[in-house]
């Protein structure tokens, strides 16, 4: 899957079981078939035949700019909520800064956290799914993010990335600030990579429908609220967040399911 193949899950086969408060369905949180022939018994057979080899997981990248912290709180908490489900792991990776130290002193951006790699195009191929998480910079998202899609022509040209699925979770200022917009316009950058958009629609269930909080994130994904920066992500946006990364999860996993194809007799 990581190399842009999957399958399309049936119609018929049941949804993803998400309650109201997005537990995962035990039925689907299951341990991964993995198609290979048991170890052998025999004591005669040479050694490597006889070694259970460990499961690899799979692995959702969760690859984000964050300039004041906002949409890195979201991303661990993304992580977590991936880390949750049996065979899935979330991997963090942050994008490269495009602005001088200069500016980023001026503006007082905290010094990022080294331990979290830089993102670079030709390790994307060796992803399961992606979750982008980005600011918005008038309903649209910021220019370093962009500067990092633009620098995957390369997998574009031979579309290496078709296929695997991709979530975005936003950061604004304001309510009106681009909750919905700020992902609805990136998806443009998935369709041109023939990568699959996985919104999150209302399987949140209830903390969806709240209105005694303010709370950020939408249909499209899980968001925050950053007001004149001094405000953190609330408990409600990290459960959300939370939800994503358990149901972006689940997503992959199903994709990642083996499936055969029935013949093509169209030349016959």
């Amino acid at each position: 899957m990581g190399k842009g193949g999957g399958c399309v899950p049936s119609k018929k086969r049941p949804l993803l079981g998400v309650s109201d408060h997005g537990a995962p369905d035990p039925a689907i949180d299951g341990a991964i078939p993995i198609e290979s022939q048991s170890p052998s018994t025999d004591p005669t057979a040479p050694l490597q035949d006889r070694i259970v080899q460990p499961i690899k997981k799979l692995r959702i990248f969760i690859v984000f700019y964050s300039t004041y912290g906002h949409i890195e709180i979201l991303a661990r908490r993304m992580k977590k909520g991936v880390d949750g489900i049996d065979g899935v792991e979330g991997v963090l990776y942050r994008v490269q800064e495009t602005l001088l130290p200069e500016v980023l002193e001026g503006m007082k951006v905290p010094v990022k956290d080294d331990r979290i790699p830089v993102m670079s195009a030709e390790d994307m191929v060796e992803a399961d799914g992606f979750l982008f998480g980005f600011p918005t910079r008038y309903g649209c998202m910021a220019a370093q993010m962009k500067a990092f899609f633009d620098s995957t022509g390369g997998l574009w040209r031979e579309q290496k990335l078709a296929g695997v699925p991709a979530g975005f979770f936003v950061c604004t200022g304001t309510q009106g600030g681009g909750q919905e917009t700020t992902a609805w316009t990136a998806i443009t950058q998935l369709a041109h990579h023939g990568m699959i958009y996985v919104p999150i629609g209302y399987t949140f269930g209830a903390g969806m429908f709240r209105m005694d909080t303010v709370r950020g994130g939408s249909p499209y994904g899980a968001g925050a609220f950053s007001g004149d920066g001094t405000r953190e992500p609330s408990e409600t946006e990290l459960a959300l967040a939370e939800h994503q990364g358990r149901y972006m999860a689940m997503i992959v996993k199903r994709f990642a399911q083996p499936c055969s194809f029935p013949p093509d007799h169209s030349m016959n």
